[in-house]
């Protein structure tokens, strides 16, 4: 149901219930195990979720599973989503969703709570669940930090999914692939993990106390954050191999 496959500092977790991967939770259970695990390892410098074998990225919930849930859904389904997709969101180190198939409903929401996303060509993204009286609640929250509040509006009011060359030009994916959306998140992936794995982490958190806190409270944690990178090796690293000019290799130290 999830796959987990890594190499070389970058962690591949695949969603795998073909043929569209849809959110149940099973899957949940799965995925949040996967994404526990990859925290705590000090060796992954990037993370890249992709949707499998699948038709789709993955095209939302189980509506099957809508139909006993009713008074008690926030026990049974919407608190334990929602603490999965906070897992996913505060990984560490940098994420990449790859979509290569649609990603609707709840799957899109996987995506948004990755730091990049890179879509394919002629694949679509959205959130329809107002077209079944639904609402994306974490997704809502989560497009309007991301897109800010007129356009989030607009395709949460309406529930129409966006073309590829739309979401780029909203500002809903960093990345467009002509081919494999998951051969380019790969891509990407390699230039990120050659880069300083200290830096990067401490730059995640940087970004989202700039948009959580006051600017004084996010400045000053930019200075811990800068003594924090000069204390490293990985500085000296850098440095020494800019005079040696060759590439540094950096041990997250």
């Amino acid at each position: 149901m999830i796959t987990v496959s890594g190499t070389d500092g970058i962690v591949e977790i695949g969603l795998n219930k073909p043929p569209l991967n849809l959110v149940t939770r099973p899957m949940l259970r799965a995925l949040h195990d996967a994404v526990v695990d990859v925290a705590t390892r000090d060796d992954v410098r990037c993370v890249i979720f992709h949707g499998g074998e699948a038709r789709a990225f993955c095209a939302g919930s189980d509506i099957k599973e809508f139909d006993d849930l009713g008074r008690d859904a926030s026990e049974r389904k919407i608190l334990y989503e929602d603490y999965v997709l906070r897992q996913v969101a505060r990984l560490p180190m940098p994420t990449i969703a790859a979509i290569d198939g649609p990603a609707l409903g709840g799957g899109f929401e996987i995506a948004l709570c990755c730091d990049l996303r890179v879509l394919k060509r002629g694949v679509k993204v959205g959130l329809p669940e107002c077209i079944l009286g639904g609402l994306a609640g974490n997704g809502a929250v989560r497009l309007a930090r991301l897109i800010g509040p007129g356009r989030a509006k607009r395709i949460l009011f309406t529930g129409l999914p966006l073309d590829a060359e739309q979401a780029l030009d909203w500002g809903l994916v960093e990345e467009l692939s002509e081919g494999s959306a998951l051969i380019a998140a790969r891509v990407l992936a390699r230039t990120i993990a050659s880069r300083g794995p200290i830096s990067n982490r401490l730059v995640k958190e940087l970004v989202e106390k700039a948009l959580d806190e006051t600017i004084a409270a996010a400045l000053l944690e930019s200075t811990l954050a800068q003594q924090a990178i000069f204390d490293s090796n990985d500085l000296k690293e850098g440095a020494k191999a800019f005079f040696e000019k060759r590439e540094p290799h950096f041990k997250g130290q």
